[in-house]
């Protein structure tokens, strides 16, 4: 039986689109049709953009005949973050408070890949303020994650990696702060990047700056079911945007490595979290580099524990200082309980405390970029776990514990700013695995 339009990879899409032999309206029109038919059962996308996705489509089709390709992404069906900014849309980021904050604009990735000729055919689903590693809120409710409705999805990026997963679209972009974009696709078994800070250009003009830490550590970036489209997603999100000052004109493509390239491969965990089935896809992933000509090495690792511990200090007190006050007055039952068992890790600090933390964090990076001199690429679990059981973040003290100590190695190269590549690697009883 041949494939349908909406199983096909952004790659094959673009070249059948390219060469004429499928239209961007069939593309389009896929995956709306997939996109009625499943998302009724998982809830990833909250906001359907079936008309004005429709209307460009056929325009970039007329396009295509007068003047040939020129976008690398012409046609391709991609959805958005209901936290950023999309000109026409409000962005709610899962609040209820928020549902009329209309945005005049398209965020800096929003508008590249549009420039880039991708459509945009729906709005995804986050947790409130985008703020757990669970897809639920009071504005849209809970999306499903399609292995197994007990566990989360992931967050916050929950609604992009379901639909992706699911085959509403082959691409979508996503934000990672503490994991956003590489814990749901973990969670649904597909592939999410985290790009390097300042390579993909953000900002929301319906929210302003972002506080200090998400200026150093959150960022934009895609999720897809092949890696190569991760590039090519990257490729045109990448492109400059002057209302970001943190963005780098840094080439996509360096010279090349002095081979054989090392891998520092980072399994060793102090926590009875560390599931096998990952232990497993770690030792399994590694065989696979070896055989490609990697040389992979369990190293001395750098402390996962010291960079995640950086995180918490930084991010949790800025949040006792924003945040949480937004939580407490916008936000519904699950926000607000999740917001006071998080505040309550964050390690003691008052403001001269605060500001060595930060600058502290600059020794931590020099720290990582010197471990990264012999080993270009570290072979490291995404999670210690998979996919959380509902309500996990909903317990006690003791069940949110759990969750940041798995969740360390999500946390560790986001405050040092480091680029990461969430990889499914094999399904387990628990759900999709990954490196």
């Amino acid at each position: 039986m041949t494939d349908e339009l909406w199983q096909w990879d952004a790659a094959r899409l673009a070249q059948a689109i390219r060469t004429r032999a499928v239209s961007s309206t069939e593309a389009v029109a896929a995956c709306l049709a997939r996109l009625q038919s499943v998302n009724p059962r998982v809830n990833a996308v909250v906001e359907t953009l079936a008309d004005e996705a429709l209307t460009r489509a056929d325009a970039a089709d007329r396009d295509l005949a007068k003047s040939g390709p020129t976008a690398p992404l012409l046609g391709i069906p991609v959805t958005t973050k209901i936290n950023t900014d999309q000109k026409g849309c409000a962005t709610t980021n899962g609040v209820a408070a928020f549902r009329n904050l209309v945005a005049q604009e398209d965020s800096p990735s929003i508008a590249n890949l549009r420039r880039a000729g991708a459509i945009v055919i729906g709005r995804t689903n986050a947790p409130e303020f985008s703020w757990r590693w669970f897809t639920d809120n009071e504005l849209h409710g809970e999306t499903i994650n399609p292995w197994n409705r007990a566990r989360t999805c992931g967050g916050s990026s929950g609604g992009a990696a379901v639909a992706v997963a699911t085959g509403m679209c082959p691409l979508a972009q996503g934000t990672d702060f503490g994991g956003s974009i590489r814990h749901p696709a973990f969670c649904c078994g597909i592939a999410g990047l985290r790009p390097t800070l300042g390579r993909v250009p953000a900002y929301n003009a319906t929210t302003g700056d972002r506080p200090i830490t998400a200026q150093f550590m959150a960022v934009h970036g895609p999720l897809a079911r092949r890696v190569g489209d991760l590039r090519l997603a990257l490729a045109a999100m990448a492109a400059h945007d002057v209302r970001d000052p943190w963005w780098v004109p840094a080439p996509l493509t360096g010279p090349a490595l002095s081979n054989p390239i090392h891998v520092a491969l980072i399994e060793t965990a102090p926590s009875p979290a560390f599931h096998p089935g990952i232990a497993a896809a770690l030792k399994q992933a590694a065989t696979w580099l070896e055989d490609a000509g990697y040389v992979v090495e369990q190293a001395a690792a750098l402390s996962i524990e010291e960079a995640a511990a950086l995180w918490s200090r930084l991010v949790l007190n800025e949040a006792k200082l924003g945040m949480l006050s937004q939580i407490n007055q916008h936000g519904g039952a699950a926000i607000r309980k999740v917001g006071a068992l998080m505040i309550e890790r964050a390690p003691p600090s008052d403001f001269q405390d605060f500001w060595k933390a930060l600058g502290g964090r600059a020794g931590l990076v020099r720290q990582w970029q010197l471990f990264l001199e012999r080993y270009p690429l570290m072979l490291m679990p995404v999670c210690r776990e998979p996919a959380f059981p509902l309500g996990l973040d909903q317990q006690d003290a003791a069940a949110m514990a759990r969750i940041f100590d798995a969740v360390a190695p999500i946390l560790a190269p986001a405050v040092v700013g480091l680029p990461c590549v969430a990889v499914p690697t094999a399904v387990s009883d628990d759900g999709p695995l990954g490196v």
